[in-house]
């Protein structure tokens, strides 16, 4: 494709992508399609000859488009949302065209500057402590996700905790990490993907109320491991947890961490957004005493385009310890002048995008303004639909929404004999419908349903249509 060719087709790109942002409302929010049925329309076997761009443009219309999920739909309400601004497009077209491999300063030193640049906006627009910025010990870094943040942060910790050798030996000692019930499953993976096992994956119980880590049992289940002979390495804190944004007692955990001397990582992939906004930052009490590292994802409440989780540590020795690896073929004047930062050493692959371009670009496009402003729509968006549900004396509302979401159940008739089996007929019911988008999880032993406000698109209309929806279709079940 010539430099011209492509400036005629990217017009047609960008057009596309224009027209269907601004037609989005028109379509079904949830794919209809069955397995199979996009992989039906499409050819078994590769192309021999190359064929006309227009052509991939038509199939994208009449294969593709019927099987995606309208995450930017302002009737979405299912998962927290994967924000896709028109700066965060752009600024990734240009990191597309562009082309660079950042992996180290000397292969783009504006790959790398620019990053830390970024992150320390961030860190500042969220009131992090200083100690998380990039020109002291500490640091921020763009990961892919939350969950790549973690396995990091576990890796930083071990090797702490091991003195190193678990560098060169592995994991030769029982070390054990701790999460709550309630903590996301990338911790749980993360513990696998770093050699503990399982089993060393400590769930710590919750409050019955809040959801919440009991920190009383947290540090019984710590003093019990380390006098069977173990490792107490890691902490995973949340702040906002996924099934309802339940919210960790940081300050307590911290201090807990501080007495066993173990790494207290903060995990706010969701709600950490939210501290963009001065009278949401107690969410991040506790956070500049006690945290050793902590993550959050501008991917999703943040009009930041997938993928784009940031990762913050207060001591980045440990982990560019744990990690660094300098092959010959790596090896440069830059690196070895110790003067630059290498992100490789601050992340699991070797290679990286040129992620930052997107979020410099959203964050000079919105400034801190615009960024709190569609935050509290969010928020007042949700406490809406959390008025309505409570008015209503067929739903019970979930106990604090502080954020996007709220959970509520339906209340069934004593003579229904399973009211979890029908609150998710009720839900599936409704996404088939194409209306809105829902999900659910359980807490207490209850089924409940989670409506997540988070897409720029939508009003107040929007979730108002959304319980009208929702109370119809409990009322035609009852």
């Amino acid at each position: 494709m010539t430099p011209e060719e492509f400036r005629r087709y990217g017009k047609q790109v960008v057009d596309w992508v224009a027209d269907y942002l601004s037609t989005i409302e028109d379509r079904p929010v949830r794919s209809p399609l069955a397995p199979g049925e996009v992989r039906d329309r499409l050819p078994a076997h590769p192309p021999e000859r190359g064929e006309p761009f227009e052509d991939l443009l038509g199939d994208l219309d009449r294969v593709i488009m019927p099987g995606i999920t309208h995450w930017q739909h302002p009737d979405f309400f299912a998962y927290f949302p994967a924000n896709a601004s028109g700066p965060a497009i752009l600024g990734d077209l240009l990191s597309s065209g562009l082309g660079v491999q950042g992996m180290v300063w000397a292969t783009s030193p504006a790959c790398t500057e620019l990053e830390t640049v970024v992150v320390d906006w961030l860190a500042e627009l969220l009131g992090l402590p200083s100690e998380f910025r990039t020109d002291g010990a500490g640091g921020g870094v763009i990961q892919d996700s939350a969950s790549s943040a973690a396995l990091v942060a576990l890796l930083a910790a071990l090797h702490r905790a091991s003195g190193g050798k678990i560098r060169d030996h592995g994991v030769a000692d029982t070390y054990r990490m701790y999460v709550s019930t309630e903590t996301h499953s990338s911790l749980q993976r993360a513990g696998r993907i770093a050699g503990l096992g399982g089993e060393n994956v400590r769930a710590v119980p919750v409050d019955p109320v809040t959801l919440a880590m009991d920190v009383g049992e947290l540090r019984r289940m710590i003093a019990e491991d380390v006098a069977a002979g173990a490792v107490p390495v890691l902490v995973c804190a949340t702040i906002g947890t996924t099934s309802t944004t339940a919210i960790d007692p940081v300050a307590e955990i911290g201090a807990v961490c501080r007495e066993a001397g173990v790494w207290l990582h903060v995990d706010a992939a969701y709600a950490g957004s939210a501290a963009v906004c001065p009278e949401l930052r107690w969410i991040n009490d506790g956070v500049a005493e006690y945290a050793d590292s902590y993550a959050t994802n501008p991917h999703k409440w943040l009009l930041t385009n997938f993928d784009c989780g940031v990762l913050w540590v207060r001591d980045r020795r440990p982990m560019i310890d744990a990690l660094s690896i300098l092959p010959e073929y790596l090896r440069n004047t830059a690196t070895e002048s110790g003067e630059v930062i290498d992100y490789r050493d601050w992340q699991v692959p070797l290679g990286r995008r040129f992620r930052a371009l997107k979020l410099w670009s959203v964050i000079r496009w919105y400034g801190a303004e615009g960024l709190r402003a569609h935050i509290r729509t969010c928020v007042e968006l949700a406490a809406r639909f959390a008025r309505l549900i409570d008015a209503d004396d067929g739903f019970e509302l979930h106990p604090g929404h502080p954020f996007g979401l709220v959970c509520f159940r339906p209340r069934w008739p004593s003579s229904v004999p399973d009211p979890g089996a029908e609150t998710l007929a009720v839900m599936e019911r409704l996404n088939a419908s194409g209306e809105l988008f829902l999900s659910h999880t359980k807490a207490n032993g209850h089924v409940l349903l989670r409506l997540a406000v988070g897409s720029p698109a939508t009003r107040a209309e929007h979730v108002e249509a959304a319980y009208r929806r929702i109370a119809a279709a409990c009322q035609e079940r009852r």
